[in-house]
């Protein structure tokens, strides 16, 4: 599981490190670190340009103490001083021993760089690039210099991932010590690239993290095959109401998602009763109300309901009961208009929002996804679970996850049902509400994954690629598709 911390505890853990070391032992170690990266993926550092982008402080001690070793080992390093009178000390006079040298902005040439480290602004940045670093910007992203930040794309807030306007745009971010929330959330995602951590002994300085990625060997941990004493009753027993005569795609979709991903039953009711009785006869089928249906120890209502009274009263039967319950699609349209039934609940809820229907219930998402969860959650009582191009969990104590998997094309009608099968599936096997939404997230983005390996997918494509998903993440083989920004490298 991979911990996720903002700026003020990394720092406070450097603190707590610079109190048992040489002062220049964390920039040495980050450096090290940098340029060993930066190494590989170069393949070598002999006759390789490298330009440095290099701002006030720290960071930019870390890109010139990095540029020497890369230097040390024959590489041609440029460094830009956007702010000559406040450069690392230590870090420029590293690099002029090395046989680097310092230019100005006019002779970067950027547009011949092999490589171009951006350590113009650290973790501390909260605002957007100005000249002349945006020109530079400009220049490094035209060229075909492989694009690396060191530790936050500059114009990125590590906390939060918002860019609120000029950014680095990294194809990879070697980050310190620890991963920071807006490398894998938010805009801050897709600025980020492939995101390498480098340990530099902060660990047990750290505090317990609130918010967390689950890794392929997490989820699979979490989604243990039956063993021989299992039954269809000891495995989770789900009861699915979604669709509707007229509409029974959702149905349909959400209940195969349930059955190709755990359980071992999976009960439908509801009005789509014909269409997911002929697509799966593996479920049982009840046209009726959710008391209709039997025992279940997990439910999925919304997905195709529609929102008459018919549909609230439905909605209201199912949280009505001590179960488990997923909330989606337009069973959260209902719920904003009757929210006490969420909120009076004592048994877990999860709420499964898209950007719109959170605005709905909570008002708008704005730029920070985990606080936005976050206060949902608290607001409601309940597991958030809010969808993006980085899903992002959060219960009612503050405790969140990140997703780390996806696609874009999971942009297609019928995707959200498909995930709403899978964490009912997840959530009938007894996981708690927020691990149980993280891991299924993660399924999903996975099936995604492998289902658009080679062109666009359609939901049902998804539930086709559960099993195989499951079985890959089992074996440790992951999807075994191209990275998705936001990706951390483990």
């Amino acid at each position: 599981m991979i911990g996720l911390y903002t700026a003020d505890e990394v720092r406070a853990a450097e603190r707590a490190v610079l109190g048992t070391v040489r002062d220049d032992v964390l920039m040495l170690r980050a450096a090290t670190g940098l340029a060993t990266i930066c190494r590989g993926l170069l393949g070598r550092a002999h006759g390789v340009r490298v330009a440095l982008l290099v701002g006030a402080g720290n960071n930019g001690g870390d890109a010139l103490h990095a540029g020497a070793q890369l230097a040390e080992r024959g590489a041609q390093v440029r460094a830009v001083l956007l702010d000559p009178d406040r450069a690392h000390p230590g870090g420029l006079a590293a690099l002029h021993r090395a046989g680097g040298r310092v230019v100005r902005p006019a002779d970067a040439v950027l547009d011949r760089a092999d490589l171009v480290l951006d350590g113009i602004v650290g973790i501390g940045g909260t605002g957007s690039l100005r000249e002349p670093a945006r020109r530079l910007v400009e220049q490094a992203t035209a060229g075909p210099g492989l694009l690396v930040a060191v530790d936050v794309p500059s114009g990125v807030r590590a906390d939060t991932g918002e860019v609120p306007g000029a950014a680095f745009p990294a194809q990879h971010t070697v980050t310190f010590g620890a991963v920071k929330p807006g490398l894998v959330v938010g805009e801050g995602r897709r600025y980020a690239g492939q995101v390498h951590l480098v340990d530099i002994g902060l660990g047990p300085w750290l505090p317990p993290p609130r918010a967390r990625q689950l890794t392929d060997a997490d989820v699979a941990g979490r989604l243990e095959p039956p063993g021989p004493d299992d039954d269809k009753y000891s495995q989770g027993v789900v009861g699915v109401v979604a669709g509707s005569a007229t509409y029974p795609g959702a149905g349909v979709l959400c209940t195969g998602a349930a059955l190709r991903t755990r359980p071992g039953l999976v009960r439908y009711v509801g009005t789509a009763a014909d269409g997911v009785r002929a697509a799966w006869p593996e479920a049982i089928v009840t046209s009726g109300r959710p008391a209709d249906a039997g025992r279940v120890q997990a439910w999925v209502v919304g997905p195709g309901i529609g929102t008459d009274e018919d549909a609230a009263a439905v909605l209201a039967e199912v949280l009505g009961t001590d179960l488990p319950v997923v909330v989606d699609a337009d069973a959260l349209t209902l719920l904003s208009r009757r929210p006490e039934l969420a909120r009076e609940r004592s048994a877990p809820t999860v709420l499964t929002p898209h950007d719109r229907e959170f605005a709905r219930l909570f008002g708008d998402v704005g730029t920070d996804r985990l606080a936005a969860a976050r206060r949902g959650a608290a607001e409601l009582g309940c597991t958030v679970l809010l969808k993006g191009d980085a899903t992002v969990v959060a219960d009612p104590a503050g405790t969140a996850y990140v997703n780390g998997t996806g696609t874009p094309w999971l942009a297609t009608a019928g995707t959200g049902d498909v995930l709403a099968g899978v964490l009912g599936a997840v959530l009938a096997t007894g996981l708690g509400a927020a691990e149980a939404a993280a891991v299924a997230a993660h399924v999903h983005g996975r099936a995604g994954q492998l289902a658009a390996a080679n062109g666009p997918l359609i939901a049902g494509d998804l539930v086709r690629h559960l099993p195989e998903t499951i079985g890959r993440l089992r074996r440790g083989g992951g999807a075994a598709v191209p990275t998705e920004p936001g990706t951390v490298d483990r």
